[in-house]
């Protein structure tokens, strides 16, 4: 007997119920996880039910619970239940923790009374037996004649349970008289009030078990065991089957919440649009991608939440590993290889700005399973899917969705909620192209043939890569980086991703899983001018134009918040997606981001170090007038963000680590608001523009400030904030930035407290303080790369080289990096991929290919 013979509606609601983000699973004892046996103190649970209980109680946001009528005390000693398993006696008046109602001298009186009764007519009808238990009789007559039993049971109801104070609770060849209320019902409402339970399953097989059946409503499960009436909407046949469902439920439920099939973060391959972005695994399952922006709800969330939570994936017929996984050189197409087939993956560039499309091109001499399996809204909404003779139409989303797919035969199944297309292709006859395209009901041949397509999207790429500067080391490594940052660019709105996705763990199974699909103000500055020192200087132009709108919402600059949608607007508030269990287990799943509403003075010293780097690009590209090279636009930005400074430097902030915790005066922040004045008076001087006096002064104001309560004599290094002695890579910027020499002793003291607290191999975390969240966190790739920079302004150059080499090392496959590294575990972390790391990364290239002499 196997879990397959169970109902298939019955394992399809079982499937469903387990992705409840917080359950209870209670059960009646006999005849349910225990037979019913003659001899009532011989009733032992089946040994599956107990193990599938036990493990289910130690299953994250999971309760296990008996509610039996027996007497509390004795279903403990018979069940052998673990302590982990709540028990509940009586009908429901007795918990572990005591009894629900207390039982007064009048109730204990009434007791006797019953129990004197109930006695005197076991001792008239042989067969008849009475269980007394702290707040009721019971009379069990199946060891009894049926005639015998019958009469028995009959004198009980005209006599003691017609009394004033007592309740009445008929079962099989049972009667139990209460003289306090009892009822199951009111005992499961009660567990799942204690336990926050969003969703409950019960198993019962008495009449008694009715009233936790009544009170089921939702997504609940009611699973009647053996015949008769019931309001239960499912039933199985025997405990045997109980044990089966139990089993069942288990492992779809452990299988949620472990986040089945998370792939390592670190082997994840980005496509890329102008205008959107998705996520490959190594095996050619479209694992994330999102519509109709990439921070809109997900379409496909593999990643999150295994194949339940919607992908597309395609693999030969014959099991088997891919050989390799790579980018067309140059461009944002993905090409995997198996022995006899292969997969082109990219994002077409010629739709309009309400479609988000993406082609899959099926090759080879093998054939291949293609499973389609969108679930749009993160899977919140049905989802059925129609055969047409040119593909697939999807129904039930709010916005159209249809798969082209002239000549591909698919097979249409449901798990009773969404459905799922599966077809097998043979494209030794001639490529198999399949297209997906979000926001447009049209299954026609697209105007241009899908070659022509994939060469205007290669040649987009290709194009701008051939007119970069990079850096001489690594130039392969690098090209990839430069075109991962561009793959993070919005084109339509300017603005600039922080990374890809939502909710990779910065801890795996932890609560440290953040939403980067916004425009960081900080973060895209610093894309913006890491490719603008590649030579690429659109991006930084429209994102100053990005930054020039969102002013315009405000009353003033210092009014800005740290981040903003990718169309300038302010976040909704954080939510969480209850309904995926995370990567690899990791929840919660969040969408929006509360740093949204944090304060964080570092933000405006980024914006005008672009806007001088900008400048210098512009001057090697050859233009000389100097209203071309420091436009007054950004000059008006330059004033906009130092009058920011001037207003809010004083006050502490949250950070560049946007810790949730009271805010500090951290010295990261101090040293940006002295970077914005002293870039902003260089530009000034340059090109001979005007500016408040009090610029000057306040520059130098911060910076004593900084020298003075920033440094720490205990621990000689300069500290996170004034408050303390704990440590922050990002403090490495009084250096970084020029605030103090690098030649400074406390600088290079700095350097080396920083390597001796915080680096850990080919990594450096951000801080060890306690930030208020459980759990810890991995290495960011950006301090590693601070670090390098800091160990060539203080003379350590092999130390850089050295840790350059392994910041290369631990790239993915196909050159990608995540936010963060696990030097124990020997894995990625956190969002993917992450802009910060790849700018590092291209910095220390920039810096280490340069002569020991000079520095940028």
């Amino acid at each position: 007997m196997s879990a397959q013979d169970l109902p298939q509606e019955l394992r399809r609601a079982l499937s469903t119920v387990a992705r409840e983000p917080r359950l209870l699973v209670a059960s009646d004892y006999d005849g349910t996880i225990a037979p019913i046996v003659s001899d009532p103190t011989k009733a032992y649970p089946h040994r599956e039910s107990v193990s599938a209980l036990r493990a289910l109680a130690g299953l994250s946001g999971t309760t296990a619970a008996v509610i039996s009528g027996r007497a509390l005390r004795d279903l403990a000693a018979l069940s052998r239940l673990p302590v982990e398993v709540q028990l509940i006696g009586s009908h429901g008046s007795e918990f572990d923790v005591g009894f629900v109602h207390a039982i007064d001298n009048d109730a204990k009186q009434l007791l006797q009374e019953v129990q004197t009764s109930l006695t005197q007519i076991a001792e008239h009808n042989p067969g008849a037996s009475v269980e007394v238990k702290p707040a009721s009789v019971a009379l069990h007559v199946r060891n009894a004649s049926p005639e015998i039993g019958r009469r028995a049971l009959n004198s009980v109801r005209q006599g003691a349970a017609c009394w004033v104070g007592v309740q009445t609770t008929e079962g099989k060849q049972v009667i139990e008289l209460a003289v306090i209320p009892t009822d199951k019902g009111t005992a499961l409402d009660t567990i799942r009030h204690q336990e926050g339970a969003t969703a409950a399953v019960f198993f019962g097989d008495d009449v008694t078990d009715e009233k936790a059946f009544r009170v089921l409503s939702g997504p609940d499960v009611g699973i009647k065991v053996g015949e008769g009436e019931s309001l239960a909407r499912f039933r199985v046949e025997s405990t045997e089957m109980v044990s089966k469902a139990l089993a069942f439920l288990l492992e779809e439920r452990r299988t949620w919440l472990a986040g089945a099939s998370a792939p390592r973060i670190e082997r994840l391959t980005m496509l890329a649009s102008p205008r959107s972005v998705a996520l490959l695994t190594p095996d050619a399952n479209v694992t994330w991608f999102c519509h109709p922006e990439p921070d809109s709800a997900a379409v496909f969330a593999h990643l999150l939440g295994g194949p339940q939570a919607g992908q597309f994936a395609i693999a030969p017929e014959r099991p088997g590993l891919p050989l390799s996984q790579r980018y067309v050189d140059g461009t944002m197409t993905v090409e995997t290889r198996w022995a006899s087939l292969g997969v082109i993956d990219y994002l077409p560039h010629d739709v309009s700005q309400d479609r988000t499309d993406l082609t899959r091109v099926i090759t080879g001499d093998a054939k291949a399973v293609v499973t389609f399996a969108p679930r749009p809204e993160f899977g919140q909404v049905p989802v059925s899917i129609e055969c047409e003779p040119t593909g697939l139409r999807v129904l039930g989303t709010n916005d159209p969705m249809v798969l082209r797919s002239p000549g591909v035969e698919w097979r249409i199944d449901s798990d009773g909620t969404h459905d799922v297309a599966t077809a097998v292709v043979d494209p030794s006859r001639g490529p198999i192209v399949l297209e997906l395209r979000c926001g447009t009901q049209d299954l026609a041949p697209a105007m241009t043939p899908e070659a022509q397509r994939r060469q205007l999207a290669e040649q987009y790429w290709q194009k701008w890569a051939t007119e970069l500067e990079l850096p001489s080391l690594k130039p392969d490594l690098m090209k990839r980086s430069a075109l991962t940052l561009r793959g993070l660019v919005h084109a339509p709105s300017g603005s600039i991703l922080a990374a890809a996705t939502t909710s990779l763990p910065e801890d795996i199974g932890g609560v440290r899983n953040w939403d980067y699909r916004y425009c960081w103000l900080r973060d895209a500055a610093l894309t913006a001018q890491a490719l603008v020192t590649l030579g690429s200087l659109g991006e930084a132009e429209n994102f100053l134009g990005w930054v020039h709108r969102v002013l315009e919402t405000l009353p003033g600059p210092e009014r800005l918040h740290p981040l903003y949608t990718i169309y300038g607007e302010t976040l909704p508030p954080e939510a969480v997606i209850d309904q995926l269990p995370g990567y690899a287990g990791s929840r919660p799943v969040r969408v929006g981001n509360a740093a949204n509403m944090q304060v964080q003075l570092d933000v405006f010293g980024p914006i005008v170090d672009l806007i001088a780097s900008l400048a210098h690009g512009r001057e090697h590209k050859g233009v000389t007038d100097p209203a071309q090279v420091l436009p007054d636009a950004d000059w008006e930005l330059v004033h906009a963000m130092c009058s920011a400074v001037q207003r809010r430097w004083t006050e502490p902030d949250h950070g560049i680590w946007e810790i949730r915790g009271n805010p500090r005066h951290h010295v990261y922040s101090k040293v940006m608001g002295w970077l914005t004045l002293d870039r902003a008076i260089t530009l000034a001087q340059k090109f001979d523009r005007a500016i408040d006096p009090a610029w000057v002064e306040l520059r130098e104001t911060i910076a004593e400030e900084v020298k003075t309560k920033g440094w720490n004599d205990e621990v000689q290094s300069y500290t996170a904030a004034y408050d303390g002695t704990d440590l922050d890579a990002a403090t490495l910027h009084i250096g970084l930035s020029g605030l103090i020499d690098p030649s400074d002793p406390r600088f290079a003291a700095t350097v080396v407290a920083t390597e001796a607290e915080l680096r850990s191999g080919s990594t450096v975390y951000r801080y060890h303080h306690d930030d208020g969240l459980p759990g810890g966190e991995g290495g960011f790739h950006l301090c590693a790369a601070w670090l390098v920079e800091a160990y060539l302004l203080i003379g350590k150059r092999s130390d850089a080289e050295a840790l350059f080499a392994q910041l290369v090392d631990v790239a993915g496959p196909t050159g990608l990096l995540s936010e963060e590294y696990d030097p124990v575990a020997e894995r990625s972390l956190g969002n993917h991929p992450q802009a910060y790391s790849h700018l590092g990364l291209l910095r220390c290239a920039q810096l280490l290919g340069q002569p020991a002499d000079v520095l940028v």
